[in-house]
């Protein structure tokens, strides 16, 4: 039986609720096997909302927490082969 890779990178955005509720908003987040792909779907966030961040998920190490003030220069880095083990 073959082992899939544990996802290590998350996106987490704010979402407008369609219905009244407490809250306008509520927060989704997606994760990510690669820093790439993360970076990719922030991008296309933040053409929505620019209330977006991103990180590693545990265990993943080094840990990395990038929070909506840093997401543009973030997604300026260019991120090489960045592959989850």
């Amino acid at each position: 039986m073959a082992v899939r890779p544990q996802d290590t990178w998350y996106v987490s955005f704010e979402q407008k609720r369609i219905r009244p509720a407490k809250r306008a908003f509520s927060r989704v987040t997606e994760t990510f096997r690669s820093e790439l792909e993360a970076k990719e779907f922030a991008k296309q966030k933040l053409a929505e909302t620019k209330n977006v961040s991103a990180g590693t998920l545990n265990p993943h190490l080094p840990k990395r927490v990038i929070s909506s003030t840093q997401m543009i220069q973030w997604l300026e880095v260019p991120t090489g082969t960045d592959a989850a083990p």
